[in-house]
């Protein structure tokens, strides 16, 4: 029996353009949007490090960063298993336009395939520098975008299903920066139970200095908007060796295994992907 073949349309072949398309500035331009800051703190202060009050303010405004008001949105993509590849190939063609265009409040973070976890599957990580009023205003300039219009209509034809997250980024973590490959990347999804995101972010502050000293760590985040009481943490190795490495020497030190202690009671479901990145991907 002959395997299936995804037909590509005459709008998609255009959308794609000729050979080598995928600019070679998106990694080098997100680079220059992003900085990054030393961190600080002794040991000592970091046992009482962002140790909040939950009676006094909405969670989303203790946990997340004052000095910025940086919002993501993560994109899950199930795929048809035979367009996997013309799927990523109209993505890398496209997507890179709007995150070189400044007219355009938004960023991309990383884009992925899953490698081991949910097969035929696309994530994307965005970034809207302006928070919800940024949001809206690429939302309302998209639908004016005739390219990017056609773009959703060929990629609706080799999706089984999509759904997306807006978050908000931990105070406390790293902001997600441009890095170069190769590396592998894991998400870790943690379903919490309600009322318990204060402790989580409270346990993971003072356990963070933990998972460092190999800048593993890419970025942390708590769920807005979609499914609630959720959170994301993102990480980078080498390969799996490394990351089981990385993983087991965080074991050996003292102040981990409280962590873990205290976290997983507040934990209803966990999931663990490991991704591959794309071409476009700042996060190589």
């Amino acid at each position: 029996m002959a395997p299936r073949l995804c037909s590509i349309s005459a709008a998609a072949r255009r959308l794609l353009g000729g050979p080598g398309s995928v600019p070679r500035d998106v990694v080098a331009v997100a680079a220059a949007r992003f900085y990054s800051k030393d961190n600080e703190g002794s040991w000592f202060r970091s046992l009482f490090v962002h140790k909040v009050d939950p009676r006094k303010d909405a969670h989303s405004t203790l946990l997340s960063k004052k000095e910025t008001s940086n919002l993501y949105k993560i994109q899950f993509h199930n795929v048809k298993p035979e367009c996997l590849d013309a799927y990523n190939s109209l993505t890398e063609a496209v997507l890179p336009k709007l995150h070189l265009d400044e007219d355009y409040p938004c960023s991309l973070v990383g884009n992925w395939n899953t490698w081991y976890g949910e097969q035929d599957q696309a994530v994307h990580l965005w970034r809207f520098s302006g928070g919800y009023p940024a949001l809206m205003d690429c939302m309302n300039k998209l639908k004016n975008n005739k390219e990017y219009l056609e773009f959703r209509k060929e990629r609706s034809q080799m999706l089984l299903s999509r759904r997306n997250q807006l978050l908000l980024e931990f105070s406390f973590w790293n902001e997600p920066q441009p890095r170069a490959g190769p590396n592998i990347y894991e998400l870790r999804t943690y379903k919490l139970k309600p009322g318990t995101m204060i402790e989580w972010g409270n346990n993971w502050a003072r356990a963070i200095k933990y998972r460092q000293e190999n800048q593993e760590a890419v970025g942390g985040f708590f769920s807005q908007i979609g499914e609630l009481y959720v959170v994301h943490h993102l990480w980078a190795y080498k390969d799996l060796q490394s990351r089981e490495e990385t993983r087991n020497a965080a074991w050996r030190k003292r102040g981990w295994d409280e962590n873990v202690y205290y976290t997983v009671p507040l934990v209803r479901h966990m999931e663990s992907r490991i991704m591959i990145p794309l071409k476009i991907s700042p996060l190589q």
